[in-house]
């Protein structure tokens, strides 16, 4: 039997997996990192009225992000500059080399209840904030019994 628990563990080790080839099998086949593609970490939470995604990408120009919404996909893409200004004949030696740099896709399927006009970003910090409200028809609500009151409990 499957708690909720091993089911979230199980969750989060199939999406870090998934992450994990994404990135590896983005890479170019002389080794080099430049052009390279990149999965950044996502969080995607529901609240009773909207869903909420987080997306990682640090060291990118918020001016430089794409992001859109087309039957019912959100798409966020982007790339992450290298940093140094080199030169392509410039001789290097590389030390060491574990940022993530290059172009960047993630894409998110949504329920069809969502208010796409009115998704909103923001960056703070190297994260990308998403709010995607849901449609008032699709957000929980308490229905209240005709000619019953509420306020009196019920005598077991």
């Amino acid at each position: 039997m499957l708690t909720s628990r091993s089911l979230n563990s199980t969750l989060d080790r199939m999406l870090t997996l998934n992450r994990v080839l994404d990135e590896a099998l983005a890479g170019t086949l002389d080794g080099s990192r430049e052009g390279r593609a990149w999965a950044p970490a996502l969080d995607l939470v529901e609240r009773h009225d909207a869903y909420l995604i987080a997306l990682e990408i640090p060291g990118v120009d918020p001016a430089t992000i794409d992001i859109s919404f087309e039957q019912n996909v959100l798409t966020v893409r982007g790339s992450k500059p290298m940093g140094f200004e080199l030169s392509k004949s410039a001789e290097l030696r590389v030390y060491s080399a574990e940022r993530v740099v290059g172009t960047f896709e993630r894409s998110v399927r949504l329920p069809e209840f969502v208010e796409g006009e009115k998704i909103a970003a923001d960056y703070n910090h190297g994260v990308l904030f998403l709010t995607i409200p849901k449609v008032q028809a699709a957000q929980p609500r308490k229905i209240e019994i005709a000619g019953v009151d509420t306020k009196k409990q019920i005598n077991a």
